[in-house]
């Protein structure tokens, strides 16, 4: 862009990408009309990401946290992503969950300034042409929700939009894509939330939700908007209902680049736990028992993900599926119920006959491993806990419901039942344990650990596809850079890599998930030294251009 070309003054200010704002230099501010808009003081962006943290510790409540982090990203994008990336672990929970809960709850209360796309149903025709209007052409990434299934909050309808923004902040902080190639949308399919529909201030459509073939047809229009405006752009579907997302998911998964972080992301990462956890115990994946709470699109994508490692380490598909059992709130899911989807009965258990709760199951079945998604807020109970723990040397137990008001657990009230053996991982962030005078880490299976790095990887290899095989790669990567992080003196070992190390651990993750596409078909052939260059080559880093 020429100087010409460039904007000027205000104008200049108010653009967030190019904003540097008291880090403009005088020559600069001379060249571009900014004399007299800004104090005398020229600093570095260091000394600016200094100044915002400290601006960012005066806030008391996460919320208003997460309000100033989101106006310093409309305002200087490269300081925001300068000032979470260098304190990621602390800012993670008020850019995303649990914060961002609230923040969407509230969205028609805090809302500041438009970022990304709202695509309403009454303008499904024209999705083409209001793509057309997004602020950036070039676009890597898109995130995509209906506002239906928000975390363990269910129908935030507009306020939605949250997800997608917080999730796009992540893939550029940890994965590198750059900000001006991400884009958020909301796709507006209306609210059967009656608190917002009577709100006289709620910013979305004021409709109950479309169902059915309109849905569809919605859904569809997004698409088809995606294809032509924007072909070979990686679509992620988010925070979709479980009636809605493994169809779409299996609608589209061969038809375009996308995936569903919900069901593939949050299974990446349980496995990436879950592999650490075994070396830790000393067993093979193969071995264990798995019991899950919930069987919603989430819990059936973990299983999924764990049985295709199952197979790929030597049992036959039905070895590998009689190793779950599924506990939803009417119990035991058995061959003999209806109402099940065709994804639930492949794991609906036909040699029992009785629907018994989870308590029961937990006492037949000895489970190694205890995977809650449902909810429900302290269902691992101290009982059922101890029952496990007495049939297990190392109970693998990972309460991954979201936000923190609805885990299954505590974890230090796990490590209290199991006399310390326990084996813990959580969906959202928990204290530290104290072990022997000492604070240890939880390990926190947030999808961050892979949603970025699919992100980097497709970028970078140029995949047209995301395939089973590389979300199984990006898992056992995980698992891999979590064992490098370890140290001796790290007991309970860490079944994670640290949150902070991330932006590092992403590289390897993609470079993982990245040699899959190849090895699919689905990505132009390198080497993997050639695609480790490509990895570093794509990963932005929010720096000042000169």
């Amino acid at each position: 862009m020429t100087v010409n070309e460039f904007p000027r003054g205000a104008a200049l200010l108010a653009d967030p990408l190019r904003n540097k704002g008291t880090a403009f230099s005088l020559r600069e501010r001379a060249d571009h009309g900014l004399d007299g808009l800004l104090p005398a003081a020229v600093e570095t962006l260091d000394e600016q990401a200094d100044r915002a943290y400290e601006a960012f510790r005066g806030y008391d409540k996460p919320l208003n946290r997460h309000i100033y982090l989101r106006q310093l990203q409309d305002t200087n994008e490269i300081l925001f992503h300068r000032l979470v990336t260098r304190h990621l672990e602390e800012m993670l929970p008020v850019v995303y969950t649990p914060t961002v809960g609230e923040a969407c709850r509230r969205f028609s209360e805090i809302y500041r300034r438009p970022r990304g796309l709202f695509l309403s149903y009454e303008d499904r025709h024209r999705f083409r042409e209001i793509l057309r209007n997004r602020p950036h052409p070039d676009v890597d990434v898109i995130v995509v929700t209906d506002g239906q299934r928000i975390l363990g909050l269910g129908d935030q309808g507009v306020g939605g939009m949250g997800i997608p923004i917080g999730k796009l902040s992540l893939y550029t902080a940890i994965g590198g894509v750059h900000p001006a190639r991400t884009l958020p949308i909301l796709l507006d399919a209306g609210t059967d939330n009656e608190e917002l529909l009577a709100d006289p201030h709620y910013l979305g459509r004021r409709e109950r939700r479309v169902t059915g073939s309109a849905y569809d047809e919605l859904v569809e229009s997004l698409v088809a908007a995606v294809e032509a405006e924007l072909p070979g752009t990686l679509l992620q579907w988010e925070d979709f209902a479980t009636a809605h997302a493994r169809p779409i998911l299996t609608r589209y998964q061969d038809r375009l680049l996308t995936f569903n972080d919900d069901i593939q992301g949050t299974a990446a990462v349980a496995l990436g736990a879950l592999t650490t956890a075994t070396t830790v115990a000393g067993t093979r994946l193969t071995d264990q028992r798995i019991v899950i709470l919930g069987a919603g699109s989430a819990a059936v994508g973990v299983a999924d993900m764990i049985r295709t490692a199952m197979t790929d380490e030597g049992l036959s598909p039905d070895e590998a599926r009689s190793r779950f059992w599924f506990v939803d709130v009417d119990g035991l899911l058995t061959a003999s119920r209806d109402g099940l989807s065709e994804e639930q009965r492949v794991y609906a258990r036909d040699d029992e006959q009785e629907s018994y709760g989870l308590a029961e199951v937990v006492r037949r079945t000895e489970p190694t491993v205890l995977i809650g998604l449902s909810t429900a807020k302290n269902a691992f109970t101290e009982d059922i806990v101890r029952q496990m723990a007495s049939a297990c040397e190392r109970p693998v137990i990972f309460p991954l419901s979201n936000p923190t008001s609805h885990a299954e657990a505590d974890p230090a009230d796990l490590a209290r039942w199991t006399n310390g053996k326990v084996l813990v991982a959580t969906g959202s962030p928990f204290p530290p344990l104290k072990t022997d005078g000492r604070e240890v880490p939880v390990a926190q299976a947030n999808n961050v650990y892979v949603f970025p790095a699919i992100g980097l990887a497709v970028t970078a290899a140029r995949a047209t596809r995301v395939t089973d095989r590389m979300m199984v790669a990006a898992a056992r990567a995980v698992g891999r850079c979590a064992a490098r992080s370890a140290t001796d003196d790290a007991i309970p070992a860490p079944l994670l890599p640290p949150l902070g190390e991330m932006r590092d651990a992403a590289r390897e993750i993609a470079v993982a998930a990245g040699m899959a596409a190849v090895e699919d078909g689905v990505a132009p052939h390198a080497t993997e030294d050639e695609l480790r260059a490509a990895v570093e080559r794509a990963q932005w880093t929010p720096q000042y251009e000169r």
